[in-house]
This record gives structure tokens, C-alpha cells and sequence, in this order.
């Protein structure tokens, strides 16, 4: 266990590049601990599952998304009780370590408004092309979902090669996650992190001696801002803060 008060942002992301991350017993524990999973979830950037009716939903732009403008907030939602979670893992040393990454560009989160108030979304570490998400959260029906096709779409864009999402829930699997064990996890990422180098790690494991050292070539997390503002209507005044849902949709019905 470490009693600290934050996590030195080196520390952190090189914890990442290793396969681990940080998490808390609860809200009001004052430790964290380092954890690796036995089996680890992804999500292939090509195999999201875009049912109709959540392509309707998004192409709809009955939610505002946006990106990177309510960081602290959304780690707050992320932290409150609910009805199927009663307790949260976000501690105050957690949400004050990652509020750094996010002040250092290595952390993001997308935004998901409905009448003005922050519906749901998630928020995530970004490391080479490589992101490792976080928490989802929903306060409102499809909120999550849209926020992840928001996220996919974002890291198709911008170049990202893969998808943490760390353990396997049903809502993740209903999208597209599948569950690998850690050593093909670590394969993975390694491979990424390495630009392709790390590919040639094979079916004979991964040790510590094979974690490939920064600088890492990285993803473009504005890529699709371009993308979408080349295709928008710019006639109707729309703000939204991330390309109009039917941009998105397109997106993710090419790579699926």
C-alpha cells in the first residue's frame, strides 16, 4: 500500500507502459495499489458493435458530446454512488493524480450533456497509441454508449492502435470488448508502444526486460475534430464540440 497524496506522473505512466494501474478499496481509503489483471478487456478499434438503435441515437444529436472541457467534473460523476455501484474505487489521490495527467495531455475525457447538464462519459490515459480507459458513466439512457462510439471514433481518427478497457463487464462486452489473458494484453501494448518494434515479442512472453522506453509515437486525439469540421454544416451555427453524430456514425460503420 502507498499512503501519498498523489501519484508522481512519471511513476504513473510508466506503470501503464508496464500494464498496471493504480486503484483504491474505496471513496475514503487513503491508499491505493497496483493491479494487474489475471485476464484484461479490450475493445478492437475495428469490432465496435454499432446496433441501429444506438446509431440512431447518435446521428439523433439528442446529446451534446464534447471533449477535454469538463475533465474534473467528469471524474467527479465518475466517483458518485449509484443505484449499481454503491461504492467507487476513485480516491482522492487517484482523482488528484490524474487531474495532473490531464494538466500533462496524458489524460482525456469525453463529455455527454443532455438540456445542459452533464449526462454521462468517460475519461481515460492516453500513452503513445495506446488508451486506457478509466471509468464510464452514465446518468441518463445511452449516455455511456455514445460516449464510447464518441471515443472509438476519436482513436480511429487519430491513429490509435488499442483499446484498454481493463475488466470485462456485460455493457462493455454488449459493445464490442472482448476479454485476453495479460500476457497477450502486455504482447499488445508492448507492440504499440514500440510503433510495430515490439510485434516480434511472440508466443514466448513478454518480461520486464521487453517494456519499450518513451518516447512513444503518438495518437492525435484532434484529428477528429478536423475530420468533422470538413464535413459539417457550418451554415447552421452548430457548436457541439465534437463532429455532428452522423460523422461519427460513418466513422464506425467503416471500420466495424
Amino acid at each position: 500500500m502507498r499512503h501519498v497524496e498523489t501519484i508522481d506522473p512519471a511513476l504513473l505512466l510508466s506503470a501503464y507502459a508496464q500494464g498496471l494501474f493504480p486503484m483504491a478499496d474505496g471513496a475514503d481509503d487513503p491508499s491505493v495499489h497496483w493491479v494487474e489483471p489475471r485476464l484484461r478487456a479490450i475493445l478492437p478499434l475495428d469490432g465496435f458493435h454499432l446496433s441501429r438503435s444506438l446509431r440512431k441515437v447518435i446521428v439523433s444529436d439528442r446529446f451534446r458530446v464534447t471533449t477535454d472541457t469538463a475533465f474534473r467534473e467528469m471524474m467527479a460523476l465518475c466517483a458518485e454512488p449509484a443505484d449499481d455501484r454503491p461504492t467507487t474505487w476513485i480516491n482522492p489521490v487517484i482523482r488528484t493524480s490524474y487531474e495532473r495527467l490531464f494538466q500533462l495531455g496524458h489524460a482525456h475525457s469525453v463529455e455527454v450533456w443532455l438540456d445542459g447538464d452533464l449526462a454521462g462519459g468517460l475519461y481515460g490515459v492516453s500513452l503513445g497509441r495506446a488508451f486506457f480507459g478509466e471509468s464510464m458513466v452514465s446518468r441518463a439512457r445511452d449516455a455511456s454508449k455514445v460516449a464510447l462510439a464518441h471515443l472509438v471514433a476519436r482513436l480511429i481518427a487519430g491513429g490509435w492502435r488499442l483499446l484498454d478497457c481493463q475488466f470485462i463487464t456485460p455493457h462493455l462486452e454488449s459493445l464490442g470488448a472482448i476479454e485476453i489473458p495479460q500476457a497477450d494484453y502486455l504482447r499488445r501494448l508492448y507492440s504499440v508502444l514500440s510503433d510495430g518494434a515490439g510485434a516480434a515479442l511472440g508466443a514466448a512472453g513478454a518480461g520486464a526486460g521487453d517494456v519499450p522506453s518513451p518516447p512513444f509515437a503518438a495518437g492525435d486525439w484532434g484529428a477528429l475534430d478536423a475530420l468533422g469540421a470538413a464535413d459539417a454544416d457550418l451554415g447552421a451555427g452548430r457548436v457541439t464540440g465534437s463532429p455532428p453524430g452522423y460523422v461519427i456514425a460513418q466513422l464506425l460503420t467503416k471500420t466495424s
